[in-house]
């Protein structure tokens, strides 16, 4: 770099992030010399029996590494907005965050960018990577860019591709963007610094939504081709799981979490309904609304996650609905 506005050490960074994906790159930044003066994250929360204190990744991460870490409950809190002010920052950056209000974002001098997992305008949202994998994309991305009124409108600082293999499932995909996410944000970062930062607006008008996914979405629809059904399961592998309801030959129906899944080629014949179960061998298989899909890895209710092998030991599964 030349030219630069000033140090590294001289530029106060306030980090606003929550998970595993946004600690990737405070962990870049801080191990470049950058100087984080605070993190923001989620207030820690309370769960369970035992009324355990549940932390967020970048909160764990500041105690081990010593950062102020700022966890207000509201973002637009008179004595919240003065404490953040205080800290004199320069640059906010926002990973894997909640919305900020206009009064936090447009405060540092040199503007508050955000590290989003897709290749921008496409798939903005919260689940930009459940989303690409489960619309069967091939390639996405990550894009920096500094923040605006709209969610995920801003003008799109860098981007980067990321390729998408067939039997990718989210969880591959996250953890290849977290690693380039980091080395962007490190690029972007020093854009910024030495005042050689160029931007791009984003089309109008052109984008894909990524909505926030909940449980009644995961749920497969066995008319669906199985290629479709595939990518879904994919799309929401490991976490937080594709799943059906099963009904057993023994048993009353149940809720089945399904985590990958094969595609045979094998055409259903012709009165087979969706959702019928056949069971040859150690193997198992559904009907989608084209094919047989072969179910590999699955979890009952109240069980552990297991191979189709050793399900079948245990269960009798008829249907899938």
């Amino acid at each position: 770099m030349t030219d630069m506005i000033m140090e590294k050490k001289d530029l106060r960074i306030v980090f606003f992030g929550t998970p595993e994906f946004a600690v990737e790159s405070l962990d870049a930044l801080v191990s470049h010399g950058f100087n984080v003066v605070a993190t923001v994250t989620m207030p820690d929360k309370v769960a369970g029996r035992g009324h355990k204190v549940i932390q967020s990744d970048v909160k764990r991460y500041s105690d081990e590494h010593g950062l102020l870490c700022l966890q207000p409950p509201k973002l637009k809190n008179p004595e919240w907005l003065e404490q953040l002010r205080s800290l004199r920052a320069d640059l906010f950056i926002v990973i894997a965050f909640r919305m900020l209000p206009e009064a936090v974002w447009a405060m540092p001098p040199l503007g508050t960018f955000n590290l989003h997992a897709s290749l921008l305008p496409k798939y903005r949202g919260a689940a930009p990577i459940n989303h690409a994998v489960m619309n069967g994309d091939t390639v996405t991305g990550v894009t920096t860019f500094f923040l605006q009124h709209e969610i995920d409108t801003g003008d799109i600082i860098e981007q980067r591709e990321c390729a998408i293999l067939p039997e990718d499932n989210v969880g591959d995909v996250h953890d290849r963007l977290m690693h380039l996410g980091a080395r962007m944000v490190l690029s972007t970062v020093e854009h910024i610094l030495d005042g050689t930062v160029e931007t791009r607006p984003q089309p109008v008008g052109e984008f894909t939504p990524a909505p926030k996914i909940f449980k009644e979405t995961c749920r497969i629809d066995w008319i669906l081709p199985a290629r479709c059904i595939h990518d879904f399961v994919r799309g929401l592998s490991p976490y937080p799981a594709a799943w059906t309801v099963m009904t057993d030959g023994r048993d009353k129906p149940s809720d089945l979490k399904i985590f990958t899944t094969r595609l045979t080629g094998r055409k259903v014949n012709a009165g087979t309904l969706p959702g019928t179960v056949s069971k040859e061998e150690k193997t198992l298989l559904v009907a989608a609304g084209d094919e047989w899909l072969e179910i590999l890895e699955l979890q009952p209710a109240g069980k552990r996650r297991m191979e189709a092998a050793a399900f079948l030991l245990g269960y009798d599964p008829v249907k899938m609905d």
